[in-house]
């Protein structure tokens, strides 16, 4: 079987005697059609390795990983951008096998592009994509695809290389196939945890307070703050129990797991489009104001009707909306977007939800696109640098991914990097026996401190109830 390579696209390693730079690796990547594999099932056989997922909520697509064939970093402002050309050097020349899906980075960013990593986001860095060594790809329709990626030397031969990867990529097909049912139900439970709040209600009330101060002064027209949750057992969460809660109980949101190193995980499973991107096609959404659900179809139709007609969170969707409207205009051909909102419904919770579909001008990707976009409304505020500058001075916690963009990249049909990310809200990074969960919530100024209190509490539960608490 061949070994892994890892390799980091963004630092030379060149001595100062060397002549010139080495020539850079190659992409060799080789597919093959399998059998269905249960992506959970992939992911507890790579457990013990860098693990990756990623499923769309309509289900259209689901990729898995394990292992490391290499890895993209940046850093500041520029990080996007910087992304979107390492990526491009790393797709440039590849060796692909067709018709196959193609390799695809799983990755995202810090919700700031000054993050510095903390204890409880060690390994994660601003920017952070990885092409998995050996990637599932699952289609709508159940169509399942092995892929072994990995990196030639310049001088490495090509076709000895791909032999190669062939024969180690039939023996990964049938370890996971010989595994698959002998594995399931080897899942134990999730045990007991202890929760604590790091922030008090009085805090919050305080932090709030000023917040709205500002919004009704006019310095401020939203704001989004969050606060966190912390578990701790006595022996390592499981995350595999944890994400096939997710994938059972949260089947119309975009769930993901990226576990750069061992036993350090960020997951979720949160209803939030950031930006797709085919082509020209652009799919986003506004999502903002949030009502528990009934416990019954009457209450839960009375509790519709009233968010429908709620002046506070109409105002808060309509702020979110308006800026979508404003940044997406001038790159589009077509917009479509609906004058009123409708409502998206999860299992405890139900959110104003506005569709967007829009024809680029041109076909630039997606990565653009989530620069353009990322931080919404709906997880900074407005005006987007005002409410950025109130989150740095007055929350207390760091929120590393929380609320940020998180996805996949892949090579589109027309050169351009295509893909689909999210916002990486109702998640939590899990560092062995401890994780740490994050909620935040629409400031605007009609909030009451102890309403915004409860609406984060609700937010907890998807990950509180995945982690058995």
């Amino acid at each position: 079987m061949t070994k892994q390579t890892s390799v980091s696209l963004n630092a030379s390693h060149a001595w100062p005697d060397d002549p010139a730079p080495a020539a850079p690796a190659r992409l060799v990547s080789v597919s093959t059609r399998v059998n269905p594999i249960r992506p959970e099932q992939f992911l507890r056989r790579a457990k013990g390795a860098e693990r990756f997922f990623w499923r769309e909520a309509d289900a259209a697509q689901t990729l898995a990983g394990m292992g490391i064939a290499a890895e993209i970093f940046a850093w500041g402002q520029s990080r996007f951008a910087d992304v979107e050309t390492q990526t491009r050097a790393l797709f440039a020349n590849a060796i692909l096998d067709e018709p196959a899906p193609a390799p695809a980075l799983m990755g995202g960013f810090a919700f700031r592009d000054d993050f510095v990593p903390d204890n409880t986001w060690a390994a994660f860095h601003p920017a952070h994509f990885v092409l998995p060594h050996l990637q599932l790809t699952e289609g709508a329709g159940g169509e399942t695809w092995l892929t072994l990626n990995a990196l030639a030397a310049p001088d490495e031969p090509i076709r000895e290389l791909r032999g190669s990867l062939k024969q180690a990529l039939a023996a990964r097909a049938a370890w996971l196939m010989a595994h698959d049912e002998a594995d399931a139900a080897a899942i134990p439970e999730n045990a007991q945890t202890e929760i604590t709040y790091p922030m008090s209600l009085a805090s919050w009330t305080v932090m709030l307070h000023e917040a709205i101060r500002r919004i009704q002064s006019g310095e401020l027209k939203k704001v989004v703050l969050a606060r966190m949750c912390e578990l701790r057992g006595k022996q390592p969460l499981d995350v595999d129990r944890a994400m096939a809660f997710l994938n059972d109980h949260y089947a119309g949101c975009y769930r993901f797991l990226f576990e750069p190193r061992p036993g350090h995980a960020f997951l979720g499973a949160t209803p939030e489009l950031l930006a797709r991107v085919n082509g020209r096609e652009l799919r986003t959404m506004a999502l903002a104001g949030s009502q528990k659900r009934g416990r019954t179809a009457e209450e839960d139709a009375a509790l519709e009707r009233d968010f429908l007609s709620n002046a506070k969170e109409l105002h808060e969707h309509a702020l979110v909306a308006d800026m979508l409207r404003e940044r997406l205009e001038p790159h589009v051909r077509e917009l479509d977007m609906p004058d009123a909102p409708e409502t998206l419904k999860l299992s405890n919770i139900m959110h104003l939800h506005t569709p967007v579909q829009a024809e680029l001008n041109e076909a630039s990707g997606v990565l653009p696109m989530v620069a353009l976009l990322h931080p919404t409304p709906a997880l900074g505020g407005s005006p987007r640098e005002t409410a950025l500058e109130f989150i740095r001075e007055n929350e207390p916690i760091t929120r590393g991914w929380y609320a940020a963009p998180i996805g996949v990249l892949h090579a589109g049909a027309d050169g351009a990097l295509d893909g689909a990310f999210a916002v990486a809200i109702r998640s939590a990074v899990a560092q062995h026996e401890r994780a740490w969960l994050y909620a935040g919530c629409g400031v605007v100024g009609q909030s009451i401190p102890q309403n915004e209190w409860a609406e984060t509490a609700l937010k907890f539960k998807p990950m509180l109830n995945a982690f058995g608490s």
